[in-house]
């Protein structure tokens, strides 16, 4: 299965012209809410920073995505945290300064949210605003391997085969990273024994989906389990696409805590992020907008 990918000049391109159309606007006078609120608080003197904790696939895009809101609203700049979702996760749950969480699974926020089945959020933590929570983006799995591999893993049943056989080395997130816990339903999906296969030293972990994606990309492992658009990040082309019946959607929601430092800033930043220009940011690196 072939995954379209639009190329890093048309990226920077797509990067530009929201920075661009942002000037424009407000050139223009059609001001947005958000800018209006900016504006405001440079008026008054004041400044906020943001603290954004995010997914590590979404490194590239929240960085663009700053970066032109910074522009448009300068009072506002940002102070961002990347990692796997399930560190975020633990760093909110042990106190942390955070404004805006943006996970890359549903399991790691609902962990955080009250509102949420007491199957998942088992000590009943309450940290995130529930009014505030939205799923955000859609992302994609994909099978990927180093640049001239000659392994023949061209395909998820090509891998199952191979690691069948013992005679690869894989890579796949830890069990608390959620694209290690979708590389953990497509295992099973192929019936699989995970534990098994670790244990004969076919498979090898990434704490999260940059280290996976480093491993593929300097060819230590044979095929690894990233997402798409750390597969562009790295100039990866996927040679597979997990279907959802293999490993289910890959949602991203987001949403403000209740301890927030800066909680209007962050609902208005995560308004923003729902908009048609933080959209074309996101689906030109392989995300889908919800």
């Amino acid at each position: 299965m072939k995954t379209d990918f639009i190329s890093r000049r048309s990226f920077l391109s797509v990067v530009g012209a929201v920075g661009a159309a942002a000037a424009l606007t407000a050139c223009g006078g059609a001001v947005s809410s958000t800018a209006s609120s900016a504006a405001a608080s440079e008026a008054a003197g004041e400044s906020v920073e943001l603290i954004v904790f995010a997914a590590a696939s979404l490194t590239e895009t929240l960085n663009a995505i700053a970066q032109d809101y910074s522009a448009e609203n300068p009072g506002v700049t940002f102070r961002f945290n990347f990692d796997s979702s399930g560190t975020l996760k633990t760093q909110i749950q042990e106190g942390a300064d955070c404004d805006l969480f943006l996970s890359a699974g549903q399991k790691q926020m609902n962990q955080l949210d009250i509102t949420a089945s007491a199957d998942v959020n088992t000590d009943g933590l309450d940290f995130v605003d529930p009014s505030t929570r939205v799923d955000l983006l859609e992302n994609k799995v994909v099978l990927c391997v180093p640049e001239g591999s000659d392994k023949g893993i061209d395909s998820f049943d090509a891998l199952a085969e191979h690691l069948k056989a013992q005679d690869i080395l894989f890579c796949m997130g830890n069990s608390d990273v959620p694209v290690g816990q979708y590389t953990q339903k497509i295992l099973a999906h192929y019936d699989l024994d995970e534990e098994a296969l670790a244990a004969a030293g076919v498979i090898t972990y990434g704490s999260n989906v940059k280290e996976v994606t480093t491993q593929i990309s300097e060819g230590s492992v044979d095929a690894g389990v990233v997402y798409c658009t750390d597969a562009y990040s790295a100039g990866l082309t996927p040679v597979d696409e997990a279907t959802a019946e293999m490993c289910g959607q890959v949602i991203y929601p987001a949403a403000v805590l209740k301890a927030a430092p800066n909680a209007e800033a962050a609902r208005e930043f995560l308004a923003y992020l729902q908009t048609d220009r933080a959209a074309t940011v996101f689906e030109g690196v392989g995300f889908t907008a919800m």
